[in-house]
């Protein structure tokens, strides 16, 4: 019979490593939206609140008024607002004004994701335009125009 070697060490399984709470994504100003919105997600998700950027709210059924379901849309509500507001405090200044009218953590982020991954679009197309007019020019060095293309490729 083989020893269990996993019962005799300390070994870190996925419930046990230590999550940083603290690490906040920087304040969304307008740009790089899909970068923001990637760090955003991974946050929520630590604190497990990413499943209300696709929840609807918990509403009580017609007559339904027993203590378990008042509080679980009472918790659905306070978990939501903490979500909410985990977003709404990532924003800068300027941002925050225009999107505090929102009720829901869902309706602010696909609120966010309409506008702004719209203009992430538009700035690729013009990344693309800028690829299909590259070219080779004499007076510039071979390894400075190889940079320059690995750049763009990079941003596209």
């Amino acid at each position: 019979m083989l020893p269990n070697i996993l019962a005799s060490q300390n070994v870190a399984t996925p419930s046990m490593v230590p999550v940083n709470h603290d690490e906040k994504p920087e304040k969304f100003n307008g740009l790089n939206f899909k970068r923001w919105q990637e760090k955003m997600l991974f946050y929520l998700t630590t604190l497990n609140f990413a499943r209300f950027l696709t929840e609807n709210a918990t509403t009580l059924s017609v007559g339904e008024s027993n203590v378990q379901s008042l509080s679980a849309v009472d918790a659905w509500k306070h978990s939501n607002y903490l979500c909410q507001n985990y977003i709404m405090n990532s924003l800068h200044n300027s941002l925050y004004s225009v999107y505090r009218g929102f009720t829901t953590a869902k309706e602010l982020w696909e609120s966010l994701d309409r506008k702004y991954k719209s203009e992430d679009a538009g700035a690729k197309k013009f990344l693309v335009g800028r690829f299909l007019d590259f070219k080779m020019a004499y007076s510039r060095t071979v390894m400075s125009q190889v940079q320059e293309f690995q750049v763009l490729l990079h941003e596209i």
